[in-house]
């Protein structure tokens, strides 16, 4: 009955749609808002003063400490900020409150779309399949194997459901099996700070040993010897990874032995076995260099060597096969060029070119076979994988047709195997897995997204061109919408971005897309500086003294798709998370009337006093992604951006903003002080609404489907906005 009650919906909704959608100008949340009182949060000035500059921030007093905000007994400080975020919710709730209908329409929507009953494609490894499916009803996954045939009896390693029974939050992470398939390790968060505990479970008893390793990063290695675990903790304020220690099977966590302490809090620490399992190996690594050190697997022991000396300025990445070494490194290479080197001989001045540098190709990865090397490459803001014969150099590309489309090297476990597995996706084209025959190039898929209720590619239309940006560069972008609709200044259109750390933004499919395409909405990319799809220089465009680019690429791409009639500033939206918070923080400060309305999610908005306080996490391993404020010319130039701080009396567009109590990267009082001081100093009747999360962190609730709850308040703030009920 309940999948027959969505089919109905889904089919309904069709029907609306076919037959004319009921859309009227006008928002009921600027009409509720009218009406109600908005939260006034109380000012105390705070005076901080640098470099001879004195800045007064009236909402300093909304921070709290983790003790805080997990106490059983909250103290005078922490239910006065807890009193402030909830007048916000209600302010938000009652605000939104006419698309309560609306709201719950789009969530069973986009969940209706998603398959329940599913399984990963399943992966051979160590002479079992390993796969993930899901169940109907379940909000996550049961992690599951069968040993040498898919035909056998299923072995199920852990049940998530299970295990977040009872918890608001609960995400499981970084499974590792012993390598005599007897023991798994994984970790577990319940809080959403992204500090897990370590677990291992028994795979033959189904029992959980009393082995538990506390504040850790969530994953590890082990050793050959089915014993010995190498894991990573995190200082408990900063919560920076820091640590690596050897736990051996049995004895008490606290006399695990440390093997690496990282002294540089610029450099993140991990650890992770090779592909050939045999080194254990140490990664480092900041915005500038990467270090590695390395053990051999059947010796855990022993004592770690480093791979070469660190530098100020190198990065670089490390595969081992056979009795060799390849790396990927920028060394005397911006976009980086593959080496290789004997696995016994690893110091820099032993490595060897395979592929040379090239200007306008970046190499972002390599896949490495017994007869074959996959080189993973960006380039003119495209992904392309390329494969070399390693018998006779030979090299080829795979070929794909769209415009616009994201490929990628898949879960490729097997050294001996002329099989790729890669990933394919597109704005049109739900997420795919292929295989790949490197011998016979032959291309079979696997398994593609099921969109339920169907979803037909042909129905929409793709494009990617170039807009030209102010100094003369141009950016690339993607556009998508359905065929059906007509580019024009009253068309809506939601423009997307990130651009910063050198992540690119590759236009994936996303099926609750669907609910605004089918609605009328074009979707966007920006492909803006600060990412890395134009290469390696695309990313140093768009960080520390040039970082103003980010900005304004974004400003100047919603100024072309207006000049070229794809919508106008009363019809076009914006959305940006985390980084890209701050993105949308500071165009609405530059760029006020481009855009009707905005969305801002865990926005990184208060970049002056978070980067100037080192207990925070990702603060110092980022100087040399934003720069360091405690020096002057950094102060100055992030101050001169940074979106709380240029906050001035001026109008600002329909503004939702969200946040998470327990978020880590980017802790809740970045927007809830920036939402206080924009309804402290903003003109005129735009909305302004603060959604805060009061049980999870950055990435929202840890539900299969519960997430999508915050993305149907999102899309009916824009579609309210719209004039569009349903």
């Amino acid at each position: 009955m309940k999948l027959y009650f969505k089919h109905f919906a889904i089919i309904l909704f069709a029907f609306v749609l076919l037959n004319g959608c009921d859309s009227q100008r006008g928002s009921t949340i600027k009409s509720n808002i009218a009406n109600l009182t908005a939260p006034v949060a109380e000012k105390q000035d705070s005076v901080l003063t640098i470099h001879g500059d004195t800045r007064i921030d009236p909402y300093f007093w909304m921070r709290l400490t983790d003790e805080q905000k997990i106490a059983e007994t909250p103290d005078t400080q922490t239910q006065r900020v807890l009193d402030y975020l909830n007048s916000e919710n209600e302010y938000t709730d009652l605000a939104m409150k006419d698309t309560e209908r609306l709201q719950e329409n789009l969530y069973e929507e986009i969940v209706g779309r998603i398959k329940e009953t599913d399984e990963s494609l399943p992966y051979f490894e160590n002479g079992y399949w390993y796969y993930t499916r899901y169940e109907e009803g379940s909000e996550y996954p049961i992690h599951s194997r069968k040993k040498g045939s898919l035909d056998a009896e299923e072995e199920i390693l852990i049940d998530v459901n299970e295990l977040a029974d009872g918890h608001d939050y609960y995400s499981a992470t970084g499974l590792q099996v012993s390598p005599d398939n007897k023991i798994l390790a994984f970790g577990e968060d319940t809080l959403s700070r992204r500090v897990y505990h370590i677990r291992f479970k028994n795979l033959e008893t189904g029992e959980f040993l009393d082995d538990k390793l506390d504040n850790t990063t969530g994953g590890g290695a082990w050793a050959n010897d089915n014993r010995t675990y190498f894991y990573t903790t995190k200082n408990k304020v900063s919560l920076l990874s820091e640590k690596i220690y050897r736990h051996t099977l049995g004895n008490n966590p606290s006399s695990d032995k440390l093997v690496y302490s990282e002294k540089d809090p610029a450099f993140y620490l991990g650890v992770y076995k090779s592909k050939s399992d045999q080194y254990i190996i140490i990664g480092e690594q900041s915005t500038l260099a990467n270090d590695y050190h390395i053990l051999d697997a059947d010796n855990p022991n022993g004592e770690f060597r480093q791979f070469t000396p660190r530098e100020e300025v190198h990065e670089y990445s490390i595969d081992h096969f056979e009795d060799k070494f390849y790396i990927v490194t920028n060394w005397e290479a911006p976009n980086f060029r593959l080496m290789e080197t004997p696995e016994n001989a690893t110091q820099k001045s032993n490595w060897k070119e395979m592929i040379p540098h090239r200007e306008d190709v970046l190499i972002s990865g390599i896949e490495v076979f017994r007869d074959y090397l996959v080189v993973s490459e960006r380039g003119n803001a495209l992904t392309n994988i390329k494969v070399i014969d390693q018998n006779t150099q030979e090299e080829h590309y795979l070929g794909f047709d769209e415009e616009a489309y994201v490929a990628y090297t898949s879960i490729n476990p097997e050294f001996d195997t002329e099989i790729l597995r890669f990933g394919y996706s597109s704005l049109t084209t739900p997420n795919s897995t292929y295989d790949y025959n490197m011998d016979t190039r032959e291309m079979e898929l696997m398994k593609q997204q099921e969109v339920v209720g169907g979803h037909n590619p042909d129905d929409y239309t793709t494009e990617r061109f170039f807009a030209e940006a102010r100094d003369g560069v141009m950016i690339p972008v993607s556009v998508v919408y359905k065929k059906s609709v007509e580019k024009s200044p009253d068309t809506p259109l939601l423009l997307y971005s990130y651009g910063s750390y050198g992540s690119s933004t590759d236009p994936w499919f996303n099926s609750s897309l669907l609910s605004l395409l089918d609605r009328g909405f074009i979707y966007t990319i920006a492909h803006i500086r600060g990412g890395q799809e134009m290469g390696r220089q695309w990313y140093e465009d768009g960080k520390m003294f040039n970082k103003i680019n980010t900005f304004t690429d974004f400003i100047d791409v919603a100024n072309h798709l207006e000049g070229n009639g794809y919508s106008s500033a009363p019809h076009m939206y914006a959305r940006g998370g985390s980084a890209g918070g701050l993105l949308m923080g500071a165009v609405v400060n530059m760029a006020p009337h481009q855009f009707n309305g905005v969305i801002a999610a865990v926005p990184f908005v208060d970049v002056v006093s978070t980067m100037l306080d080192e207990t925070i996490p990702l603060t110092t391993n980022e100087f040399d992604e934003w720069g360091n404020p405690k020096n002057e010319d950094s102060y100055h130039y992030m101050l001169s951006y940074s979106p709380y701080d240029n906050v001035t009396e001026q109008e600002y567009p329909n503004l939702l903003v969200t946040t998470g109590l327990f978020d880590s990267q980017v802790q809740y009082w970045e927007p809830a002080k920036w939402v206080a001081k924009l309804r402290d100093k903003k003109a005129g009747d735009n909305a302004l609404l603060l959604k805060t999360n009061m049980k999870a962190g950055h990435g929202g609730a840890s539900g299969r489907f519960e997430r999508y709850r915050q993305t149907a308040l999102e899309y009916a703030f824009l579609l309210d906005l719209e004039g569009i009920r349903r």
